[in-house]
């Protein structure tokens, strides 16, 4: 009767990664609909009087709708977003009105945070097209994470 029970057990663990895997790529694709739809609404309401950071902050409570241990894992996805988009940046040329002459650390800096000033890199939209969506992701599974320890 062991042996029984031993396979039954290897036929389940296909089934729970697979399970594991969906909810993990609908946690992420959730999290990026959700905070697209939400500064979305903060432009639509008043683009002046709703910070970015106020949005994000307010998404933390989009993370209780399902409570999972997949949902805290997505800020992978936001790193690795991260590093694509980083390494899309780097590898573009600089010239007048683009960084020009900044080394790899600068163009970064200035691209995904606008510090000192803008880059004009991928037309000024490093914070929209990197720091944000990964910062959703980083901030959705932070929720997830807090979520979850209030369940238990």
């Amino acid at each position: 009767m062991e042996p029984l029970l031993q396979g039954d057990e290897e036929a389940r663990i296909p089934l729970k990664l697979s399970r594991q895997a969906i909810w993990f790529f609908a946690h992420a694709v959730f999290a990026i609909g959700s905070w697209l739809a939400l500064m979305a609404l903060g432009y639509a309401l008043n683009p002046s009087g709703i910070s970015q950071l106020v949005i994000l902050l307010l998404w933390f409570a989009v993370t209780l709708i399902r409570q999972d241990e997949m949902a805290a894992l997505v800020w992978l996805v936001g790193l690795i977003w991260l590093l694509i988009i980083s390494l899309w940046i780097l590898d573009m040329p600089t010239g007048p009105n683009a960084c020009l002459r900044c080394d790899a650390t600068e163009k970064l800096m200035r691209t995904f945070f606008s510090l000192p000033q803008p880059s004009g890199l991928i037309d000024n939209d490093g914070p929209f097209l990197g720091t944000w969506p990964a910062a959703a992701l980083v901030g959705y599974s932070i929720g997830a994470r807090m979520a979850l320890k209030k369940k238990s």
